[in-house]
């Protein structure tokens, strides 16, 4: 009922999940990668901060594994991305707002 955790749902439903823990306010996923760069793949970790619908409600952090297909040697560092981060960010924002306006829309 939570509508920033269904608007995170909603957002990142293309990426497959490895833990997701409501009490303790975090969501990872697994490692995705896209059709376009199969080399790199991304892993986002979602903590939840508080159930107020605020850009400093939720901390996103985004580690991405880079592989040499012929070595299978893979490299797994944390990404800096601000932009990334705020897109997803904003996005959940936007979809959580509108979540909310429609629920209490219902119970009017």
């Amino acid at each position: 009922s939570n509508p920033l955790w269904r608007a995170t749902f909603d957002v990142i439903d293309f990426m497959p999940l490895v833990t997701v823990d409501y009490s303790g306010g975090m969501i990872i996923t697994d490692w995705y990668t896209d059709s376009n760069t199969i080399d790199d793949s991304l892993k986002f970790t979602i903590r939840f901060l508080s159930n107020e619908i605020r850009g400093d409600s939720i901390r996103i952090i985004i580690h991405k594994k880079t592989c040499k297909a012929q070595t299978n040697n893979c490299i797994v560092r944390k990404i800096n991305s601000n932009k990334l981060e705020d897109a997803i960010r904003t996005d959940i924002i936007k979809k959580a707002a509108l979540l909310d306006a429609q629920s209490k829309k219902k119970k009017n």
